[in-house]
C-alpha cells in the first residue's frame, strides 16, 4: 500500500527553504547597509553637512536609506568628485 503525504512532510521543506532565502537575503541587506554607510563616511567630502546627513539618513533608514543614497548620492558623488 502507497504511503500519502501530509501536509507536514510537503511544508517542512518549503520552511526551510524560505527560512534560509530570508537568512540569505537578511545578510545581503547587512552587508549592503555596512558597505554604503563606510562607502558615504570615508568618500563624502566633508564640506558643509552633507556627510553627516547622509550618514545619518543611512544609519536611521537602516537598508532602505542605503538604497536611496546608492541611486541618489552615490553616482553624483563620484560624477562630481572622481570618487
Amino acid at each position: 500500500m502507497r504511503k500519502v503525504k501530509t501536509d507536514m512532510e510537503f511544508g517542512l521543506p518549503i520552511a526551510f527553504f524560505f527560512m534560509l532565502l530570508s537568512v540569505f537575503l537578511g545578510l545581503a541587506a547587512l552587508v549592503f547597509w555596512v558597505w554604503m554607510l563606510v562607502d558615504c563616511a570615508t568618500n563624502e567630502p566633508s564640506e558643509g553637512n552633507d556627510k553627516i546627513v547622509w550618514v545619518v539618513i543611512i544609519i536611521f533608514a537602516n537598508w532602505l536609506g542605503a538604497l536611496v543614497y546608492y541611486l541618489v548620492r552615490r553616482p553624483e558623488r563620484i560624477r562630481l568628485y572622481g570618487r
